[in-house]
């Protein structure tokens, strides 16, 4: 995963985790004035001391090449 496209998050960019929920939901503004969303992990365009999952950013005012997402599905679903 690391390298390869930054993940884009359900989660509201927030510059640090004070306030965040501690229940696994997503930490969203709840405000349509703002759509920074998060972005974790490295990308091929960045450092390498960059790609690690620990790494935070967001999206600024668009799409890039470089952002991706990955699907998830609950464990409760089945075939």
């Amino acid at each position: 995963m690391h390298g390869n496209v930054l993940e884009w998050c359900y989660d509201d960019w927030h510059g640090n985790y004070e306030g965040a929920p501690v229940d696994g939901s997503a930490w969203l503004k709840h405000s349509d004035n703002d759509n920074e969303k998060l972005l974790r992990g490295g990308s091929w365009n960045v450092s390498p001391g960059y790609c690690r999952s620990a790494f935070r950013n967001y999206n600024g005012d668009g799409s890039y090449v470089y952002v991706g997402f990955r699907v998830v599905v609950g464990g409760a679903w089945t075939l």
